[in-house]
């Protein structure tokens, strides 16, 4: 049976629809244009009745400069997310845990065979970290005391000691905060410690609030990323970032030699970092940033179990460190900086690098692939504190010089691994060295189980003057750098 046509009042109902629709869908756009066009249009009236002999065609023109107008006002590129400040944890002097007393510890415990203990010290000289790194007062205890309540009071006096010091160097209210980001991979209570700190700074009844766990030392700067879209979707507001990992419920109590490594490494830190979409903040921070990239290579099996928490044959959690896990982070990264080198490299090194790419795959030559120079894009370079072989794996693979890993190295060897908070440990150093001046660029960059590589970068928008700015190497850094340390 034959459809019939459709009369012409339904045609026009529907031609009206369409108009309504495409009014109120775009009434910002129109209203610009009108009020644009009541500005526009006298001018050009004016010049058409003066200077043409064509009669004074006063709508189309008009128009025309009217919708441009407010289309170029209407699309603009993404909110820009400043960095007002960042503060990072340092730990009282009762935290303070040297190498002999790590050792005394673990021997003490008397969980640990003699072949463990040997390891034990064979990683810790080996480690990159210097004599005195900080460990939670629990642990420090004979036994020690893992209680739920040790790992709360952890992290409550690492996350609450940052947030108070951020507060006082930005003189931002707690309640002015609109959205809260928290990571912390293996401690994961409920409450969760996102609503720990809602609770104990009374922040408001509709902040955005994300508590991220499981996701590693790379976690810190994929919550910078989540916050950044975030606040884009939010303009005009705050964003608080904090990072940090538990050591109470994070240590291993077994003999396990590939799950020791992270009793050895790992240290008690954590950080602070305020993010605004406030346009009127960018006069009074830090920095601003202008990239973010995440990339996951989980699909791979090999590279998923690289790092892993699970059981020992005596049932006993820890997270497990593969034999792998160096080759999965160098691939990682190859994969990274492919991604990533072209929004930072200048031109030159674009250019290298996609010639030595045509000889290799389309001329079938056999010549080893460019590695870009990555100093042309950074001044500095925050590297996670994965430990000395990361560091040496990371330095080979970018064609770095010492210089450019010291804030790295140094805050492995005064802090340890403080796991997703370690990249803001680095740029503090940089700044306690009054390296940053106004206009570098620093690269944030770190692995996590997963397993991933994620990376910020930050324009610094001032020159960071050491004597002002409160940070963990304040009274320090001018001991720093140790030639013990590389």
């Amino acid at each position: 049976m034959a459809q019939s046509s459709p009369s012409p009042s339904s045609i026009a109902m529907k031609y009206v629809k369409l108009i309504y629709y495409f009014i109120i869908s775009n009434r910002m756009v129109l209203l610009l244009a009108f009020l644009t066009f009541l500005v526009v249009a006298p001018p050009c009236a004016y010049l058409q009745h003066y200077f043409f002999t064509l009669p004074p065609l006063l709508l189309l023109p008009s128009c025309l400069a009217s919708l441009f107008l407010a289309h170029r006002f209407m699309v603009r590129g993404p909110t820009n997310v400043f960095l007002v400040d960042f503060a990072c944890f340092k730990p009282d002097i009762s935290c303070l845990c040297s190498k002999d007393m790590l050792l005394d510890r673990a021997a003490r415990v008397g969980f640990l065979s003699e072949e463990s203990l040997k390891l034990v010290r064979k990683i810790v000289d080996r480690s990159g970290l210097g004599p005195n790194t900080y460990v939670p007062e629990a642990l420090l205890e004979i036994p020690p005391n893992l209680a739920l309540i040790e790992a709360r009071k952890e992290t409550q006096t690492v996350f609450f000691g940052a947030i108070d010091e951020l507060l006082e160097k930005t003189g931002v209210d707690a309640r002015d905060i609109d959205i809260l980001v928290v990571n912390c991979s293996l401690f994961n209570p409920t409450p969760s410690l996102a609503d720990m700190v809602v609770n104990r700074y009374k922040l408001r009844g509709n902040i955005l609030c994300y508590n991220l766990s499981g996701m590693g030392c790379s976690a810190g700067v994929l919550a910078i990323d989540l916050a950044k879209n975030l606040l884009q979707s939010h303009p005009n507001s705050y964003a608080l970032v904090l990072s940090t990992e538990n050591g109470i419920s994070s240590m291993y109590w077994g003999n396990n030699p590939s799950m020791l490594l992270v009793n050895c490494l790992f240290r008690m830190g954590g950080s602070a970092a305020l993010l605004s979409s406030h346009s009127s903040d960018a006069g009074r921070s830090s920095y601003r940033l202008l990239h973010t990239l995440r990339t996951h290579v989980g699909a791979d099996d090999n590279s998923y179990n690289c790092v892993m928490q699970q059981e020992d044959d005596e049932h006993k959690v820890g997270v497990a460190l593969s034999k792998e896990l160096m080759n999965v982070a160098r691939d990682a990264l190859k994969i990274h900086i492919t991604t990533l080198g072209p929004l930072v490299l200048p031109v030159s090194e674009k250019l290298k690098f996609l010639g030595n790419l045509i000889q290799r795959k389309v001329l079938k030559r056999k010549i080893e692939g460019y590695i870009p120079d990555f100093r042309r894009a950074f001044e500095h370079f925050c590297i996670h504190t994965g430990g000395r072989a990361v560091l040496d794996r990371m330095q080979k693979s970018l064609n770095l010089d010492d210089w450019y890993m010291e804030p790295s190295r140094m805050s492995l060897y005064r802090f340890g691994n403080t796991s997703s908070s370690s990249v803001w440990y680095e740029l503090a150093y940089c700044e306690a060295k009054g390296r940053v001046k106004k206009g570098d660029r620093v690269w944030q960059m770190a692995f996590g189980s997963g397993f991933k590589c994620n990376t910020a970068v930050w324009l610094a928008l001032k020159t960071i003057e050491p004597a002002s700015n409160k940070s963990p190497w304040r009274d320090e850094i001018h001991h720093f750098p140790v030639s013990s340390a590389s």
